[in-house]
């Protein structure tokens, strides 16, 4: 049991260490996330340009919680954002995450290694489409972290994301 635990940590420990080296290949399908600024790995004039499967190629994790624009729980489906930020070697302090629709909000990239806050492509099993909030859902761990359900990180949970700048 003990050294099962070990091969799972050193698996872990490895993927984390190795996101940053991934070669950020140009996207082949509908670029659906852009992240620009203070970033080492791009595939597309000094921006990182992502489609669905690049992101679906990232592990993924799911969260359940519910939230204030949503009734009930849902399950998220995604890649964790620091994972994300681990493959464009982000080097900021600060995401300015940007919506479809104008909505914009400042998330501090603490907050993505501090919290399990997952980059939602899916919510309770499907693809999310614009009119349900996607393509991307910034979602954080709500219900298994109470302290978050402030409107500080409500605000913080943009959707229909499109772009992140790194400052």
């Amino acid at each position: 049991m003990a050294s099962q635990c070990w091969r799972m940590l050193l698996s872990a420990s490895l993927l984390l260490i190795s996101l940053p080296s991934l070669a950020l290949e140009a996207p082949t399908g509908q670029v659906i996330l852009e992240i620009a600024g203070r970033i080492g790995a791009t595939n597309a004039q000094n921006e990182a340009h992502f489609d669905r499967d690049m992101l679906e190629a990232l592990p993924q994790h799911s969260v359940i919680t519910g939230q204030p624009w949503i009734d009930g729980q849902s399950t998220f489906e995604g890649p964790l954002l620091r994972d994300v930020m681990q493959v464009v070697d982000a080097q900021g302090e600060t995401m300015n995450v940007q919506a479809i629709r104008d909505y914009k909000a400042d998330i501090p990239l603490s907050d993505a290694y501090d919290h399990d806050v997952i980059l939602a492509l899916v919510r309770d099993g499907a693809l999310m489409r614009i009119r349900d909030k996607g393509p991307l859902f910034v979602i954080y761990p709500f219900d298994e972290h109470p302290e978050l359900k402030t409107n500080i990180y409500y605000s913080r949970s943009v959707w229909q994301v499109a772009r992140i700048e790194v400052r």
